[in-house]
């Protein structure tokens, strides 16, 4: 197979910022219509048709840029499918560009890649016209993240990072401010820790029970038995609470169920900020982009406390994303 032309990462990273405000503008001049039946797999499953569009928009700008591209979006992911050491470029308002067999991350060879696309992070909140949501593109090298471009196109917020260049925001209170925005203090317990969650779209079975029950583990009282967490917080966009966690306005982010589009960007952002992403249970130091089981920590001395801390409070073994690790 012949590699293609060298492409800089900072070349990409400054398209894909072109790409995230065409993408927001899209969404933010749009009236959140169902698209078909308005959902996937059950009525907390939404997909609407500017997802749609704005997946459009996004794919084939991306191709006219790098065709050596493919592209595969998420409402065209089928069951089964599994990331390779190929080259993927996904996104979920979002892409993430997967590229293998590369020399350096500044000038890396491309070989056929193809591009993983959720429209929007946050579909639900845009539905009910909640003002959360994102446009996030990724880059990963050998599955491991490498750049990161996130936007909120009604907060006017964007999030950019690269590995090793550092992470930065852009809103109208911060010029391209690096990340954190302050001196991170160090972790104490968890009764001291602002914590993120989501519920997600499945409902019941055994993940949901590890979930809630987890959940209330963290939220009771130390008297009886729970870590009594400064409180739960959820943004409906697991790529929006991941730049929290980056920006230090968060001090974790527990997660189970979303997909390697739904964390790429911010991983690379949380990383750079200083952040560790691991795995949600105990020992999982060094998580797959795919595995479907996250967690993400701030800056800060003693990090690892107080994932231990946190591992200590799961209730149970979740069991999503063993079957699609590639």
């Amino acid at each position: 197979m012949s590699s293609s032309p060298s492409v800089d990462l900072q070349d990409v990273h400054d398209f894909l910022i072109d790409v995230a405000y065409r993408a927001g503008g899209m969404i933010t001049s749009a009236k959140p219509v169902a698209a078909g039946s308005g959902m996937k797999k059950n009525s907390a499953d939404l997909v609407t048709e500017t997802d749609q569009a704005v997946e459009k928009m996004v794919s084939s700008s991306l191709k006219e840029k790098y065709p050596e591209f493919e592209f595969m979006g998420e409402e065209t992911y089928k069951e089964g499918d599994k990331l390779s050491d190929a080259p993927t470029l996904k996104r979920r308002i979002k892409t993430f560009l997967k590229i293998q067999n590369l020399d350096s991350l500044t000038s890396p060879s491309l070989f056929p890649s193809h591009s993983i696309v959720d429209p929007i992070d946050g579909t639900t909140n845009f539905f009910h016209g909640h003002p959360y949501l994102c446009v996030s593109l990724g880059l990963a090298i050998n599955q491991k993240p490498v750049l990161g471009v996130i936007y909120n196109p009604f907060t006017k917020t964007l999030y950019t990072g690269i590995k090793g260049q550092g992470a930065y925001l852009t809103d109208p209170c911060h010029n391209r401010a690096r990340l954190p925005l302050r001196d991170p203090e160090p972790f104490r317990d968890l009764s001291h820790c602002l914590v993120a969650v989501e519920w997600g779209s499945d409902r019941d079975g055994n993940d949901f029970k590890v979930k809630t029950d987890t959940f209330a583990k963290l939220c009771a009282s130390k008297e009886a038995g729970g870590a009594m967490v400064h409180g739960i917080r959820s943004l409906g966009s697991a790529e929006l609470n991941m730049c929290g966690v980056a920006a230090g306005h968060l001090d974790l982010y527990w997660e189970s169920g979303c997909w390697a589009w739904d964390v790429c960007a911010a991983w690379v952002i949380v990383e750079e900020a200083g952040g560790k992403v691991v795995g949600c249970h105990q020992g999982d130091w060094d998580p797959k982009i795919d595995q479907r089981r996250y967690m993400s920590v701030r800056a800060g001395q003693d990090q690892e406390k107080i994932v231990e801390e946190f591992w200590g409070c799961v209730q149970g073994k979740l069991e999503v994303g063993y079957d699609t690790v590639s």
